[in-house]
């Protein structure tokens, strides 16, 4: 069987990370989401193993310390973090698993498990990812401009990653992800196995 791997989108803020994502799901169902773990309480309609692992402060704090995060973060007044198992168990039966996450995040998982596949999201043009940010009208100028300045340092960690892809149009960069995932499907230290297969198919 071959196996699968942990396939990271990442990126600044306002590159569509979680827009790309949504659609790359829909439109493959082989593809799981990797579920994180949080200390916040269940939002109306959210559900524990579906839209995230809910676990208490204390419980979080113990799988830290036994090494069970592949990266965490404390933000607003939560833990948040990737369950290693969740992940490891579906790459060992071949699934492919995906994590949106930001740029940090990324770089932690990459110290802690270099075997992911690292997919950096770029705008078209820095003034257009500004644009994405403002038409959210979620954030004040001075959030806007933080973010536009944090987006900039993020970008000197471009080369950390696999690959890129441009989010021009998102269906455009939805193609570009799925070539990237048919490219290391057929990695060939994904398939131990490749040559005996080929063998047993009456080559010998």
């Amino acid at each position: 069987m071959a196996k699968g791997f942990l396939l990271i989108i990442s990126g600044p803020a306002g590159t569509g990370k979680g827009t790309v994502c949504k659609s790359l799901l829909e439109r493959n169902n082989d593809i799981i989401y990797s579920i994180s773990a949080t200390t916040r309480k269940p939002r109306t309609g959210e559900a524990n193993g579906i839209n995230y692992f809910f676990i208490e402060d204390e419980e979080f704090k113990e799988k830290i310390s036994k090494d069970e995060f592949l990266e965490y973060a404390y933000v607003h007044t939560n833990y948040y973090g990737t369950p290693k198992e969740f992940v490891m168990d579906e790459v060992k039966k071949g699934e492919i698993v995906l994590l949106e996450i930001d740029v940090q995040g990324a770089l932690q998982i990459k110290k802690n498990y270099s075997e992911a596949v690292f997919v950096f999201l770029l705008p078209p043009t820095m003034e257009e990812l500004k644009n994405r940010i403002v038409k959210r009208g979620t954030e004040t100028t001075e959030d806007i401009n933080r973010r536009f300045e944090n987006a900039f340092k993020e970008l000197d960690f471009v080369g950390e990653y696999d690959y890129f892809v441009v989010n021009e149009k998102i269906e455009d960069a939805v193609s570009d992800i799925e070539s990237i995932i048919r490219a290391e499907r057929l990695r060939v230290k994904r398939h131990s196995d490749i040559k005996e297969k080929v063998i047993s198919k009456g080559g010998k």
